[in-house]
């Protein structure tokens, strides 16, 4: 997990950010950066790093499925197999 995020996350998290916000909040890749340093966003590998960074935030994740995870609004699924989460 890190907190160091690509030009493909940034990119992807600009173009998806409407999954989680109803208003635009980063209008470009600077801004997209600055708020996903604000919210502590993280970029993860597996689906296993996902569970512990969400778990760390307190969020009930019990019984979660691997689909209801990668489904979940906070998370996106980045096209690399890498996940973007955004507790924001």
């Amino acid at each position: 997990m890190t907190y160091d995020y690509d030009k493909e996350a940034v990119r992807f998290f600009l173009e998806n950010q409407g999954q989680l916000f109803p208003e635009t909040v980063a209008e470009d890749e600077d801004d997209a950066i600055e708020f996903l340093d604000i919210c502590m966003a993280a970029v993860c590998d597996n689906i296993r790093e996902v569970r512990e960074y969400m778990d760390g935030y307190g969020v009930d994740i019990t019984g979660m499925s691997k689909t209801e995870l990668e489904e979940a609004e906070e998370v996106f699924c980045l096209p690399d197999g890498r996940y973007l989460v955004v507790m924001g």
